[in-house]
């Protein structure tokens, strides 16, 4: 029944620098400042607090989270790629950071590509496609099938023009060749509400905002938009399960460093911060919140940020999404 529309996801190379031999051990000289481009309180903020006590042991200076909020993460994101590339300035960025503001933004007054380079994966929430319960259907295929009964397409409801569930909404029409019209609401929490009141009877959001609500039945989980099942409803499939393969949206936070910044440097904050990372108590406290700890290496987060940015451009020009 799907047929499904080839989405390129081929990108240059998010390049690292080559590792130097017999290098020697990198410690800072004073404190290391994370930069969290949000408010306090938010789930980006939340992954620079959680790891800060252990860096700070490790590396034998203070390390101080400074919040820079604005843009949807822009001007955080600028101020750290013009401070110096010593490893004492870092950047705790969202995936929007990254990999959605470069391509709808006209200038985002940074580039990812040239600007930045990798330390670590923090964290990840796949996105899920959920719909009311008064939908007639349990599985992606009949999503589709109800959603080419209505002329024109029914309407979902966005997080926001530009969030990754409204992009993963717009590749899924892709994948799928059907229709549906974009309700705005700011930001997830409202928009599952939307959901839930059948203002907007579907939608693309994310897991970690959405799974108490399909755990108390006022949603309905069709498909998780990861590789992975979602570890608090495991009985509901993933989309490549569901014949959707190349459906890949969610939600991650990553650190990231002014280009130039010394290999010893960056490889002793990839050690520090995944070592912070995979202790019990960071694991429990991001679980409670609907995050699992993806801690990479620097390889691994370069080409998640490359192959993300290859398929949100691909999106973003065939669904004429800009947002200014």
């Amino acid at each position: 029944m799907l047929r499904r529309h080839a989405l390129t996801m081929l990108a240059a190379p998010f390049l690292l620098p080559r590792a130097a031999n017999a290098q020697p051990a990198w410690a800072p000289t004073r404190p290391v400042t994370m930069v969290v481009p949000f408010p306090p309180g938010g789930p980006t903020d939340l992954a620079a607090r959680v790891v800060q006590q252990g860096m700070s042991a490790a590396l034998g200076q203070p390390v101080v989270v400074d919040n820079r909020p604005g843009a949807t993460g822009a001007i955080g994101s600028r101020y750290v790629a013009q401070q110096p590339a010593d490893g004492h300035t870092l950047l705790v960025a969202a995936s929007g950071t990254l990999t959605i503001n470069p391509v709808v933004l006209r200038t985002p007054g940074y580039d990812v590509e040239k600007d930045f380079v990798p330390v670590t994966l923090v964290m990840t929430a796949p996105n899920m496609l959920v719909v009311h319960p008064s939908i007639p259907a349990t599985t992606v295929a009949e999503v589709v099938a109800w959603m080419k009964t209505i002329p024109g397409g029914p309407a979902y409801a966005s997080s926001g023009v530009g969030s990754s569930e409204q992009l993963g909404m717009e590749l899924f029409k892709l994948l799928t060749q059907t229709e549906a019209l974009p309700v705005p609401f700011a930001g997830g929490p409202a928009a599952a509400t939307a959901v839930i009141q059948n203002t907007a009877p579907f939608a693309v959001l994310n897991a970690a905002t959405v799974g108490i609500h399909v755990q108390a039945g006022r949603l309905r989980g069709i498909a998780v938009c990861g590789p992975n099942r979602f570890p608090q409803l495991p009985d509901v499939p993933t989309m490549a399960e569901q014949g959707l393969p190349d459906h890949v949206s969610g939600s991650w936070t990553a650190i990231v460093a002014p280009t130039g910044t010394p290999e010893p440097a960056l490889a002793r904050l990839n050690e520090v911060i995944v070592a912070s990372l995979k202790t019990p108590e960071v694991t429990q406290r991001l679980a409670n919140v609907g995050f699992a700890v993806d801690a990479t290496s620097r390889e691994a987060l370069g080409k998640l940020i490359a192959d993300d940015l290859a398929r949100w451009r691909r999106v973003v020009r065939e669904a004429r999404i800009q947002v200014n």
